[in-house]
């Protein structure tokens, strides 16, 4: 059941992704982890702890990543390391998302911390 929950999730992703304008033309899936129990990961509107939060989710939720990283990094160019390396170039950074945080249509940018994001 579990499995079958986690694939629907990732189809519904997907299909999101590809619902985007024309001008995100690329995305890399990762998901929120090493969030404690019972908390969520916020989405913040510029790199920053300091910053406006836009949204918030619980471990396990696929995010459109953008490939965007703080420090020069693009997501793109570890997209062929294995998961450890690529948990461990975004710990540090702060990695751009795409997403819907009113859950409206109306997408946009936010940031999240690199510690609490794996790839998926």
């Amino acid at each position: 059941m579990f499995a079958k929950t986690r694939t629907m999730l990732a189809s519904a992703a997907l299909l999101t992704v590809a619902a985007l304008p024309a001008n995100a033309t690329a995305f890399s899936a990762w998901e929120v982890a090493n969030v404690p129990w019972g908390d969520t990961l916020f989405v913040r509107k510029y790199p920053s702890s300091k910053s406006q939060k836009q949204s918030a989710y619980p471990n396990t939720t696929l995010l459109a990543m953008t490939g965007r990283c703080t420090k020069g990094l693009n997501l793109f160019d570890i997209e062929l390391l294995p998961t450890w390396k690529k948990t461990q170039a975004v710990r540090y950074r702060w990695c751009e998302v795409w997403h819907d945080p009113a859950r409206d249509g109306n997408y946009v940018t936010g940031w999240v911390y690199g510690r609490y994001i794996a790839p998926k």
